[in-house]
């Protein structure tokens, strides 16, 4: 006879069973606390909280400071017109075709017929009006400049002004609205040994997107001199250079060049301009150029589109162990006068053999720290200058004329793109004559001729893809493409549909391309 008490004591007892013995089972497996195959995992505090809070509060320093100060730092790409000297058309080897859609290359731009330069580095906005400060050789000789914002828009630029005498230049983007800029420090008062970060937007690397990098380190020295400006100058301005950067161990590469140099309180104190390797990139030293002399430069280029640059009329050296016994100096320290060269120094009694110490009670210790001391006043302004004549310090007044060097700057050309250029891709039709150029077995279609490096296509496009369709309007000629994109505003994605050639893999695509 069915008992219903005894059933469920039945299958309460089969239940346990099943119980303990699968416990047994998933010990045996280690799948337990208490497995003797896996070390029991803790989170106790190694060190305790007193001993690293310095590490802490420094670490919150520099993420504080990355915070505040990345949101006006921006990405610079610049097109300069193709170099007349590159070689004359040249096959495409299908072997590219691969690399175009691999995670290293960035397709387009090698060989063919001659190609614009394409760059980048950094800059960042000093000004809610959307004026950025960058380095002169990040755009000058540039016929099209494109702003990259922390917020993922772009914007073209034209140039305000650049200065290759001290590496500053400043370009502006219109935003319609008031944009996150930074503030200036004083590089005057920095102290070697102090804590800076280098910030940048280099964009992409290898391939790789590398948008925002921050590196810290401290000021490892101040007044370096490299020569580096004076070997791209005449003969004429090579005297009017100014080289007293600051150096850096915080990591500085090429993409960074022209982003800020911060102190810890987020203040810029320098441009980020050049490194010092045999191998263009960093290993160990950064140098920065002086906000103090780049903001004297930026208030110029903003006024007149050039540097009006003030002069004081001497031929200067720098000083020795004996020049500092033989002059009577309190140390080895100062700028001999070699020769006086014009009215300025002439009017004021400054004689050959003078040693300059001082600019308006400021201490010049050598020749870079002169030249950028004069370069932040303006001429007609009159200066107080201390000098040892005679083994004696005395003071004369200067008033400073304008040196004759300065010239206009070049404009961005405001040459309107075509439709596909905006993309960064030309378009031609298949034929017979380029199919084996492209590896075609087949004529007809529209082809992609060429790719921008940089641009918005280079990332997903090479050079031989077919275009299909463009927002699943399907295409035959090279007007059908060229009327589709024009009807598509900035900041809108494009949809392409593709084909590839049989020597780079075959098939079908879909690349989706945000128009800048």
């Amino acid at each position: 006879m069915y008992d219903p008490l005894k059933a469920k004591v039945r299958v309460a007892v089969i239940t346990a069973a099943a119980f303990l013995t699968g416990l047994g089972v998933v010990s045996g497996l280690g799948w337990t606390n208490h497995s003797l195959d896996l070390p029991t995992q803790s989170e106790e505090v190694q060190v305790s909280q007193a001993a690293i809070q310095p590490a802490l509060d420094l670490s919150d320093a520099f993420a504080n400071v990355a915070d505040v100060v990345t949101p006006a730092v921006v990405r610079i790409e610049t097109r300069r017109p193709p170099q007349a000297s590159r070689g004359r058309a040249q096959q495409m080897d299908p072997e590219l075709f691969r690399r175009f859609f691999g995670p290293d290359g960035i397709p387009g731009g090698e060989g063919g017929e001659p190609q614009p330069q394409l760059s980048g580095g950094s800059g960042f906005v000093v000004g809610g009006d959307g004026h950025i400060l960058t380095n002169d050789h990040v755009v000058s000789g540039a016929d099209r400049v494109t702003v990259y914002l922390h917020d993922g828009r772009t914007f073209p630029a034209r140039i305000v002004g650049t200065d290759p005498l001290t590496d500053v230049a400043v370009i502006k983007i219109d935003a319609g609205e008031s944009l996150p800029h930074l503030t200036f420090g004083d590089a005057d008062a920095v102290r070697v040994g102090e804590w800076v970060l280098a910030i940048g937007n280099p964009g992409f690397a290898g391939g790789q997107p590398l948008d925002y990098t921050v590196t810290a380190g401290i000021v490892s020295a101040r007044g370096r001199g490299l020569n580096l400006l004076a070997q791209d100058l005449s003969q004429e301005t090579q005297g009017y250079a100014i080289e007293d950067f600051i150096q850096t161990d915080a990591a500085i590469n090429p993409g960074n060049s022209g982003g800020p140099l911060v102190d810890i309180r987020g203040r810029v104190i320098g441009i980020n301009s050049a490194i010092a390797s045999a191998t263009g990139f960093y290993q160990g030293y950064g140098f920065a150029i002086p906000i103090n002399l780049a903001r004297r430069v930026m208030e110029d280029l903003v006024e007149y589109g050039h540097v009006k640059r003030a002069m004081m009329g001497v031929r200067i050296g720098a000083i020795t162990p004996e020049d500092a016994q033989m002059y009577g100096l309190p140390s080895v320290s100062g700028v001999l006068v070699n020769e006086v060269t014009a009215e300025p120094a002439q009017n004021a009694g400054i004689k050959s053999g003078d040693v300059i110490v001082a600019i308006e009670g400021k201490p010049v210790a050598y020749a870079g720290q002169l030249q950028q001391r004069v370069a932040q006043y303006h001429p007609g302004d009159q200066i107080a200058v201390t000098l040892y004549r005679n083994k004696r310090p005395m003071d004369v007044k200067v008033r400073l004329a304008e040196a004759p060097i300065n010239t206009e700057a070049p404009r961005v050309a405001e040459r309107e793109p075509v439709a596909e250029e905006r993309l960064g891709i030309q378009v031609q039709p298949l034929t017979r004559e380029n199919m084996e150029q492209f590896g075609w077995e087949q004529p007809g279609g529209v082809i992609v001729s060429n790719v921008e490096p940089g641009s918005a296509a280079s990332r997903r496009l090479g050079p031989g893809v077919k275009i299909l369709a463009i927002n699943d309007q399907p295409v035959s000629s090279t007007e059908q493409i060229g009327q589709i994109l024009s009807r598509v505003d900035s900041g809108e994605i494009v949809s392409l549909r593709i084909e590839i050639p049989e020597l780079a893999g075959g098939g079908q695509r879909i690349a989706n391309l945000r128009m800048p």
